[in-house]
């Protein structure tokens, strides 16, 4: 037997089988396609990157908006009634670029303000101002919609934000365009995102919310509270020592005037705290 008669008899080599096998094999399922994925990156034709962008974008079409959304409880929303300075400022301390602005009777969407449309008031006497003359349309989207699906949308219309509805049309969060590619790349960090764990946001005219680890003492001389016969530093721990156990996500103290409510946890700490002051009327 010659050489080269020897050397057709060989297997093919690792790389040529999987070259082979990643252009000709259909898949039938995400699984396969995730298979190919992971041969594609041993033969070297895509880096670890491609392939984590890759197999977050074929399980998208998965993802719904409530998945990804932002909870009602932490949006930062802007009123129809409410003072121009009021919302300006709320506006200054979030640094956020898009407002959803909300009517006078329950879950009414009136539209989203840009903060940007206001740069041109914020040097002039305000008195007299209407906000709804710069309110612009905003989407309103189911939150059983895909989040593929809502990309799409978002590029076709070139916008940026959408409210989320339950089944009964009351509004239950926001989504972005941004939070749909955090789904495909990860995190995304803008100049406006902070690291700082003592962080207390005003997100409505009753309502704020503040990283669990916000401390005691600054919750206490922000809303004059005293809580000098609790044995606790941060605000979680305020939450602990009420409950008497760990807290998990909707679970509620009442201090009188307002109420906390979890918003976000994982198995072993608390993370974010909705405070929602009583309304008097």
């Amino acid at each position: 037997m010659t050489k080269i008669e020897i050397e057709k008899d060989q297997p093919p080599s690792s790389f040529l089988t999987k070259i082979k096998r990643f252009f000709t094999i259909k898949p039938s399922s995400l699984d396969d396609v995730s298979l190919h994925l992971k041969d594609a990156l041993s033969a070297r034709l895509i880096d670890k990157e491609a392939q984590f962008i890759a197999e977050r974008a074929i399980r998208l079409g998965d993802t719904t908006v409530k998945e990804i959304m932002v909870p009602k409880v932490e949006m930062v929303t802007l009123s129809l009634k409410e003072e121009i300075s009021s919302a300006i400022t709320r506006i200054i301390e979030s640094g956020h670029s898009r407002y959803p602005v909300l009517g006078s009777r329950k879950n009414e969407v009136k539209g989203i303000l840009l903060a940007k449309d206001l740069l041109t008031i914020i040097n002039t006497d305000i008195t007299g101002f209407e906000l709804n003359k710069y309110i612009r349309e905003i989407k309103v989207v189911p939150e059983t919609k895909k989040a593929d699906s809502l990309l799409e949308e978002f590029k076709k219309d070139r916008s940026h934000m959408a409210i989320v509805v339950d089944e009964y049309g009351a509004i239950c969060g926001l989504v972005t365009i941004e939070d749909i590619l955090e789904e495909l790349v990860g995190e995304i960090e803008d100049e406006h995102d902070s690291g700082d764990d003592d962080e207390l946001i005003q997100v409505s005219e009753f309502e704020y919310i503040a990283d669990a680890n916000l401390e005691l003492s600054t919750f206490e001389d922000k809303f004059n509270k005293n809580f000098d016969d609790i044995d606790a530093e941060t605000l979680a721990g305020l939450f602990i020592n009420k409950l008497g156990i760990l807290p998990k996500v909707g679970d509620k103290i009442d201090l009188g005037d307002m109420f906390l409510a979890v918003t976000a946890a994982d198995k072993r700490k608390v993370k974010k705290i909705g405070i929602t002051i009583k309304s008097s009327s």
